[in-house]
């Protein structure tokens, strides 16, 4: 083989071996080395000391990049505030207990003090999410290509048509994913990140209350967790109470969650869905060991990572990751 047609092959292969592990062809590893080489560890640093005082940070990272990547993908469009002529994603009812743009804010001061005008929104939100759940185990448990530039548009319309919901089925589920380039086994790894965070009583309490509009409960819940659950959100209405999404680690990144969804102890519709298919079934049940689903977490992070990205001279990088054009 002739060397600029062996070359042609090993640059295919590269290419190759970062689509298969979640990387996208337009963002890379260290994008930022030569513009702003302390980015990540500023970040880092940053969130390591927030999540040492908040335990709850993870759970909060994690959603807010899933949020932010199903909406016009990961452009950091969920961080934009609502205009007077404009109502943004973070306004809309499903990404109203959204939090930690605090700490966003924080990064993103520090990053352009050291970096001015270089660093995206989109990229801090993803490097948070690594970096919050990598605290509890002193170490990153997957790689965050960078490069993403941040959108200029945010809308509230769009959330509703685009984030999974918790009274999800199967199919819908399934679908949902599709759309964003996503395939089952992502769902069912993905899904392994409700094994942190707190559930309000509204988006599960008609599993408890009315299920089919007849005051019955879900028979897919197990009995016992349904009557604790009873004990925790006491009406239908209750749009306040919170209750942990697992049980008895609700602060520690685990496999737990899998172990509680065999015991039908899953908290939403979407998380019971789950053991409805024969595939997504046999998926949850090989998640249960740890090695499998940290490694498996990890890549399918990397592709939720890669939605809909904004790269090159698209899109902007803003100085203030609420304000467009600043």
């Amino acid at each position: 083989m002739r060397s600029f047609d062996l070359l042609l092959v090993l640059v295919f292969l590269v290419s190759m071996e970062g689509l298969v592990h979640g990387q996208s062809p337009s963002l890379r590893i260290n994008f930022y080395q030569k513009t702003c080489p302390n980015a990540e560890q500023i970040a880092h640093d940053i969130v390591w000391k927030r999540v040492a005082k908040n335990n709850a940070l993870p759970a909060k990272f994690i959603r807010m990049h899933f949020h932010d990547c199903f909406v016009r993908g990961c452009d950091g469009s969920v961080l934009l505030n609502s205009t007077a002529n404009s109502t943004a994603e973070k306004d809309s009812i499903p990404n109203l207990s959204l939090s930690g743009f605090d700490v966003i804010d924080e990064v993103k001061s520090a990053i352009e003090k050291a970096c001015p005008g270089i660093v995206s929104c989109s990229d801090i939100v993803a490097l948070a999410a690594r970096d919050s759940v990598a605290y509890q185990f002193k170490k990153p448990l997957w790689s965050v290509p960078t490069g993403r530039r941040d959108g200029t548009v945010s809308l509230a319309s769009e959330v509703f048509t685009n984030i999974p919901s918790p009274f999800s089925n199967f199919t819908t589920l399934v679908q949902n994913f599709a759309n964003k380039g996503l395939d089952v086994k992502d769902l069912v790894v993905l899904s392994g990140a409700h094994t942190i965070g707190i559930g309000h009583c509204n988006l599960f309490s008609n599993r408890l209350y009315n299920f089919t509009g007849k005051g019955d409960a879900d028979p897919s819940l197990n009995a016992k967790y349904a009557s604790f659950l009873k004990t925790k959100c006491t009406s239908q209405s209750d749009t306040t109470t919170t209750v942990p999404m697992d049980p008895t680690s609700s602060v520690s990144f685990d496999t737990h969650y899998y172990t509680i969804l065999t015991q039908n102890k899953g908290l939403f519709q979407s998380d019971a869905a789950l053991l409805t298919d024969k595939h997504s079934g046999n998926l949850v049940v090989k998640m249960l060991d740890s090695n499998t689903f940290f490694e498996d977490f990890g890549i399918a992070m990397k592709k939720m990572g890669n939605i809909g990205v904004l790269t090159g001279n698209a899109g902007e990088i803003r100085k203030k990751c609420s304000v467009v054009g600043s």
